[in-house]
């Protein structure tokens, strides 16, 4: 089982906790409460592997940071050494975008984007379909900036559960493929390990043709 932590960011009301619930308990409350601080949850998910027999089991550790700006300053005590981040905006507040950007830059300040892999996410999807007045980002700006940033990028809605899953199951292979000739160097390492160590039966049986051994 590989093991990495995730971290959620983004403004207030956006939906990061409900987006989370969904992934992790396929459950959806609407008068869900704003997160104090940070909550952690986790999660394990399965992914095929061509170079492996068994699927690969990947487990998610989640830290779901508030979005309100007095809880600003902690977040770095819950991005520091995350292995992806999804930042989340509102379809329906443009405003939520801007503090998406602003978290971007500040986790490949702070973080790096080499070894981070970064998912740009709008929520509320299921508001802006069939009522697209509601809709205050465009997909194609969001979309653009992300392809410009070199981030992931979708739209979901947490509510019906619309995108959620593929997010986490494409971070996972994203990071999966990340660590894939570390993981497998690891695993040559451990068999050799195991062929060296292994005991010959054979050569411990005494010959039938020795003539000091009892039988002769």
């Amino acid at each position: 089982m590989l093991q990495f932590k995730l971290v959620l960011l983004g403004d207030s009301s956006v939906g990061k906790s409900s987006i989370v619930h969904r992934f992790v308990k396929d459950s959806f409350d609407e008068l869900r409460e704003s997160t104090i601080g940070a909550a952690f949850l986790s999660q394990t998910i399965k992914i095929k592997a061509e170079e492996q027999e068994e699927d690969v089991v990947i487990k998610f550790e989640i830290w779901d940071t508030a979005g309100q700006e007095r809880y600003k300053s902690l977040a770095p005590m819950y991005y520091r050494n995350a292995n992806a981040a999804l930042v989340v905006y509102d379809l329906t507040q443009k405003d939520s975008l801007v503090k998406a950007r602003s978290w971007v830059e500040e986790l490949k300040n702070k973080v790096g984007d080499e070894d981070l892999v970064i998912f740009l996410v709008g929520n509320k999807l299921d508001l802006c379909e069939g009522e697209e007045d509601l809709r205050a980002v465009d997909t194609s700006e969001a979309k653009a900036y992300a392809e410009e940033q070199n981030l992931l990028f979708t739209e979901v809605s947490a509510k019906t559960g619309q995108g959620v899953k593929e997010v986490f199951r494409s971070i996972g292979e994203k990071l999966y493929a990340s660590k894939k000739d570390e993981i497998l160097a690891k695993k040559n390492r451990e068999l050799g390990n195991r062929v060296n160590n292994s005991v010959d039966i054979n050569a411990q049986r005494p010959s039938t043709n020795d003539t000091t051994t009892c039988c002769s």
